[in-house]
């Protein structure tokens, strides 16, 4: 099943359960967050999808790309690895870590699938596309079974990173934390449907830039969520980036960044895609 945070109208937003298409039924929830911290959630959402055949043509709301909202607008933790996949280490210059390397956003870094992201006093604009995965059942010191058990579903994003400001320090929070930068959907696959390791891509201006299969991650999703449920607890709704592939254009010879005007697709096959037009103001 694929689940949705839709735009419904100015004032708030709906989780919805995703008929196909760009059709949606929507669900009791003000959005996939809120919906995932209701006990028995699954279940609401089996009972929605089984009645879908019957449900009136009224009761279905057609929504376009730009009437999805990040899907998770609330979510408590946005938790960050780097340096993740093995192409992408060695494009850095670094060895194999030993443990993940983690940072943390807002929520308010987080933005919709097709909205314009607003970039303002950065020269070095990068792209990182990446698969996240959706919390959904408390975890704290968690094993890497139970873990696993934990995993509400899949969804996309892109960590937009501002480079000059990543390196002013050794800290990289201030180049990962723009406000809505990192553009979070279109849906969330569940749990019970991914089949194995996802490819993710990326590409500029339809460009392909970045490419590679969640199966060759250093700290695969259950391994990342039980070693961050060591020292914080994880609730349903909150989220975690496994890192990006290589590809990123802080790593191309000569580096390349993005430039005002482009736009930045990120592609993960079975859950959709992200497209943004980035807007970048150099003054600060």
């Amino acid at each position: 099943m694929k689940l949705a945070t839709l735009r419904t109208d100015s004032q708030g937003t709906t989780a919805a359960l995703a008929l196909g298409g760009d059709r949606y039924l929507p669900l009791p929830a003000a959005d996939v967050g809120a919906l995932l911290a209701v006990d028995g959630w699954r279940a609401l959402v089996q009972e929605t999808a089984a009645a879908d055949a019957a449900a009136p043509e009224s009761a279905v709301v057609t929504v376009p790309p730009d009437r999805l909202a990040p899907l998770l607008p609330g979510a408590g933790k946005v938790i960050c690895c780097g340096l993740n996949y093995g192409d992408h280490i060695q494009e850095m210059g670094r060895e194999l870590p030993a443990y993940p390397t983690l940072f943390a956003k807002y929520a308010d870094t987080l933005t919709g699938p097709a909205d314009t992201i607003q970039v303002h006093g950065s020269e070095r604009v990068d792209w990182e596309a990446e698969l996240a995965v959706v919390v959904g059942a408390e975890l704290f010191r968690a094993d890497e079974d139970a873990a696993r058990e934990a995993i509400a579903g899949y969804t996309i994003a892109n960590d937009l990173s501002m480079r000059d400001w990543q390196n002013r320090t050794l800290q990289w929070f201030q180049g990962k934390a723009f406000d809505a930068t990192t553009p979070l959907g279109p849906v969330m696959l569940t749990a019970d449907e991914a089949d194995g390791g996802f490819e993710v891509r990326g590409y500029v201006n339809g460009e392909p830039v970045q490419r590679g299969n969640t199966a060759t991650l250093v700290f695969g999703p259950a391994r990342l969520l039980s070693y961050i449920s060591q020292f914080t607890v994880l609730r349903p709704g909150d989220l975690v980036l496994t890192g990006t592939p290589g590809g990123v254009g802080m790593g191309m010879v000569p580096p390349r960044f993005l430039q005002d005007g482009d736009v930045v697709t990120t592609e993960i096959d079975g859950i959709g895609r992200l497209e943004n037009l980035v807007r970048i103001n150099t003054k600060e």
